[in-house]
C-alpha cells in the first residue's frame, strides 16, 4: 500500500470545480507533492461542468499559483490530474468513472487504493455513496475510503438517515468525516499540552480550574453564503462540529493509549457527560445574536438581513454564546463557555483556561486584586501558547504585575503551520482517522444541538439585530458570564483579515 512509507492513492474529488477544491484541496495536494510526502498518486476531478483534461489541468494550475505558493514542478504535478464530467444520478456515468479509475490504477501503480472525496452539496452524499458501491467502484484490491465535508446532516434525524445510507457502501472505519478544525496545529496540540506536561495535567480539574472559554470569531459576514446560512446559522455551522469538538478535547479523560480508538472513546465519554437541557431551559444556558449595520476598518457594512439571499425578516442567528456543564467527577461545577460570531471586531480562534484564584494575596498589599492565571491557546490566525503569571514589579514597591510567557509558532518558524486540509488529506491517505469525527461523536453533538434548535426555531427573537458589525457581540453574552461572576477574556486584537 505504500512505497518508502509514502501512501499511494487515486483521489476522486466530487465537486472538483467548486470553491473548496480550488482554494483548499488542490493547493494541499500540491504541498504534499512538493514536500515529497506523496509521489504515486492521481486525481480525478468529478463535476457536472463539461471540461477537457487540459482545461481542468489549467484550472488546477491557476489554483495552486493563486493559493498554493507554487514554486516548482507545477507542470509535473498537474499531469497527475484528470477530469470526468459526471451526472451523480446516472449509473452509466459511474461505470465510465470506474473505467477511468482502472486505467489510472495501472498507469500510476496505485495498488487499487481509492479515496472518494465529497466536496459538494450534502444532499448528494447518500446517492453518491450508494452508486459508488452499486457500480463496483469499491471493488478493489486496495483500500477504499470516503471523505465527507460538513455539514453531516441538518439534525440528528437527518444525520442518522444519511449515515445509514453511507453505511450500506462503506464501513465506519472507511468513513472520514472532516472537521478542518481538527487539522489545525494548535487544536492537535491540546492533547500534547495536557498529557505531556506535569505542570498542567494534575491541575486539569475542578479543584484548580475556574472556567474554560472557547472563542471563534470572524470579521467577515456571510458574503455569498446567504442561502446556505439561512438554513444553517451559527449553531449548526460552528457549534455542532468545531466548538463541541474542541470542548471534547479539553474535557476528555487521558486515553490509555494515543490510538484512534482510545482517543475517540474518551471524546465520546466527554460528550455523553454534557448536561442535557429541556427546551424551556435553553435560554438559561445559551444566547443568540444577529449582526446589524456597523463599521469595520472605516467601512460601513450592511446588516445580516440586508445581505444577498437573506430573508429581510430573518430569525437566523449569526452569533451564539453558551454555557456547557459537564457532569462528571473531573469537571463538576466548572462552566465551559463557548462563543462564535460573524462580523465581530477581530478574527480569532482561541481557548482560555482560567485557573482559580489563590485564597488571598499573602505577600503584598492585601487589598490589591491579583490577576488570575490564564493559559491561552491561540489557534488562529497566529498560533501559539501564552501563560499569564503574576510577578513583582521592578523597584522598591511590593506591587505585582501580570507577565506573559509566550511560545509562538509564527515567531519560531516565520510562517504559520501547514494548512489543516494538507494534514487531513495526508491522514486519510495513511489511514489515520484520529482527527476525523466518528459517528458516535456526530450523533451526540446533534442530539445536544437539536434541543437548542427546537427552542430557537419555534420562537422569533424580537431583539434582532442585537449587535453591531465590528463589535464584540450582544450584551446578553456578557450577562451570561456575569451571572457566574466571570467575564470574557479578550485576546490582543489582530488586524489580520479572514481567509
Amino acid at each position: 500500500m505504500t512505497e518508502n512509507n509514502k501512501p499511494t492513492a487515486l483521489i476522486m474529488i466530487f465537486g472538483a470545480t467548486g470553491d473548496l477544491a480550488k482554494r483548499k484541496l488542490f493547493p494541499s495536494i500540491y504541498r504534499l507533492f512538493q514536500k515529497e510526502k506523496i509521489n504515486k498518486f492521481a486525481v480525478v476531478g468529478v463535476a457536472r461542468r463539461p471540461l477537457t483534461n487540459e482545461e481542468f489541468q489549467a484550472s488546477v494550475k491557476d489554483s495552486i499559483l493563486t493559493f498554493g505558493h507554487a514554486e516548482e514542478r507545477v507542470d509535473e504535478f498537474i499531469s497527475h490530474f484528470h477530469y470526468h464530467s459526471h451526472d451523480v444520478s446516472s449509473s452509466e456515468s459511474y461505470l465510465q468513472l470506474k473505467d477511468i479509475a482502472k486505467k489510472l490504477d495501472g498507469q500510476y501503480q496505485l495498488e487499487g487504493n481509492r479515496i472518494f472525496y465529497l466536496a459538494m452539496a450534502p444532499e448528494f452524499f447518500g446517492t453518491i455513496a450508494e452508486q459508488i458501491k452499486a457500480q463496483g467502484l469499491t471493488d478493489t484490491n486496495g483500500y477504499k475510503r470516503l471523505v465527507i465535508e460538513k455539514p453531516f446532516g441538518h439534525s440528528f434525524e437527518t444525520a442518522q438517515k444519511l449515515n445509514e445510507q453511507i453505511r450500506t457502501a462503506f464501513a465506519e472505519d472507511e468513513i472520514y468525516r472532516i472537521d478542518h478544525y481538527l487539522g489545525k496545529e494548535m487544536v492537535q496540540n491540546i492533547e500534547v499540552i495536557r498529557f505531556s506536561n506535569a505542570l498542567f495535567e494534575p491541575l486539569w480539574n475542578n479543584r484548580y480550574i475556574s472556567n474554560i472559554q472557547v472563542t471563534s470569531s470572524e470579521t467577515l459576514g456571510v458574503e455569498e453564503r446567504g442561502r446556505y446560512y439561512e438554513t444553517s446559522g451559527a449553531l449548526r455551522d460552528m457549534v455542532q462540529n468545531h466548538l463541541l469538538q474542541m470542548v471534547a478535547l479539553l474535557a476528555m479523560e487521558p486515553p490509555i493509549a494515543l490510538t484512534t480508538e482510545e482517543i475517540r472513546s474518551e471524546k465520546v465519554r466527554a460528550l455523553r457527560s454534557l448536561r442535557p437541557m429541556e427546551v424551556d431551559e435553553v435560554n438559561q444556558y445559551f444566547v443568540r445574536g444577529q449582526y446589524g449595520e456597523g463599521t469595520i476598518g472605516g467601512q460601513t457594512l450592511p446588516a445580516y438581513r440586508n445581505e444577498h439571499n437573506v430573508n429581510p425578516e430573518s430569525n437566523t442567528e449569526t452569533y451564539v454564546a453558551g454555557k456547557l456543564m459537564i457532569d462528571n467527577f473531573r469537571w463538576a461545577g466548572v462552566p465551559f463557555y463557548i462563543r462564535t460570531g460573524k462580523r465581530m471586531d477581530v478574527k480569532s480562534t482561541n481557548i482560555v483556561v482560567q485557573f482559580k484564584d489563590i485564597p488571598m494575596n499573602l505577600y503584598y498589599k492585601t487589598e490589591e486584586t491579583l490577576n488570575p492565571n490564564l493559559l491561552v491557546i491561540n489557534i488562529q490566525p497566529d498560533e501559539g501558547i501564552t501563560l499569564y503569571l503574576n510577578v513583582k514589579k521592578s523597584g522598591t514597591t511590593s506591587n505585582t504585575k501580570p507577565m506573559k510567557l509566550t511560545v509562538s509558532n509564527k515567531g519560531i518558524e516565520h510562517i504559520n503551520s501547514p494548512e489543516a486540509y494538507e494534514k487531513l488529506l495526508f491522514d486519510s491517505m495513511r489511514g489515520d482517522a484520529t482527527n476525523f469525527t466518528h459517528w458516535d461523536e456526530v450523533a451526540l453533538s446533534w442530539k445536544f444541538v437539536d434541543t437548542i434548535s427546537n427552542a430557537w426555531e419555534n420562537t422569533k427573537d424580537e431583539s434582532f439585530p442585537n449587535y453591531e458589525a465590528g463589535s464584540t457581540g450582544p450584551l446578553a453574552s456578557d450577562e451570561l458570564l456575569a451571572e457566574d461572576g466571570h467575564i470574557w477574556w479578550q485576546v490582543k486584537k489582530n488586524e489580520n483579515n479572514d481567509d
